[in-house]
């Protein structure tokens, strides 16, 4: 088994960039996904953790961190999704989903990690649905057997149930964190921050403290069955 521990993050905008290194220390990261991070102020490392590549055509950035120490990069590539009416009129985000190839040298196999943010709660459910599904197809075209991880802010906090099923349809498991995620309002919180995966187990998604983002850090730690490259 490959052991993988992986934090997710949307920084509301970059507002919680200071927090990065602490939490890659503190939680012992392997690797980092973030959200809405500004790609122009981002460092070339994170503590451990080296920058393996962030989207740059959109102002609510997608990036990728990965223990230096330990990964090669095989491969990156970022992904268009389905766009909602909110996207073509304020053009927030053009690339929503970052993935990469990961071959970890201490096992001699690879590992897909992607780092993915929907669109936002004025589109539809449906279009959240065919986002995850285009993304999940995205993740197959890096290398269709090995197996993948994909986390970050779904925006998807109703009929989950729902979802679930749309996402097992497709060949992927989903796994909601331990409590709610999303928290901006006081009369408003929800399950923003999932996961995705397959060929992977995972127990359980787990949220960190508050800092200065509306969303919470969600930590996992995946055990990904060997595959051969």
């Amino acid at each position: 088994m490959v052991d993988l521990r992986i934090i997710s993050y949307n920084l509301r905008k970059h507002a919680a960039i200071g927090e990065l290194t602490e939490l890659a220390v503190s939680n012992d990261v392997d690797v980092m996904c973030l959200q809405e991070c500004d790609p122009d102020d981002l460092a070339d490392s994170v503590a451990h953790l080296r920058l393996i590549d962030a989207t740059s055509t959109n102002r609510l950035g997608l990036a990728l961190y990965a223990r230096a120490d330990r990964y090669t990069v095989q491969d990156t590539k970022m992904f268009s999704m389905h766009r909602s009416l909110h996207d073509r009129v304020l053009s927030p985000a053009h690339e929503r989903l970052l993935a990469a190839r990961l071959h970890d040298e201490a096992v001699g196999h690879d590992v897909l990690v992607g780092s993915f943010h929907a669109a936002p709660l004025t589109a539809s459910n449906r279009l959240r649905r065919k986002q995850i599904t285009a993304a999940h197809e995205g993740m197959r075209s890096l290398g269709h057997d090995v197996p993948a991880v994909m986390v970050g802010d779904f925006n998807y906090p109703w009929f989950v149930n729902g979802l679930e099923r749309h996402v097992n349809a497709t060949g992927y498991d989903l796994l909601r964190s331990t409590e709610p995620t999303y928290f901006r309002y006081r009369f408003f919180s929800g399950y923003f921050d999932f996961v995705t995966s397959t060929g992977v187990q995972i127990d359980r998604v787990d949220v960190l403290p508050a800092g200065a983002s509306d969303h919470r850090p969600i930590r996992l730690a995946a055990h990904a069955h060997q595959h051969a490259t």
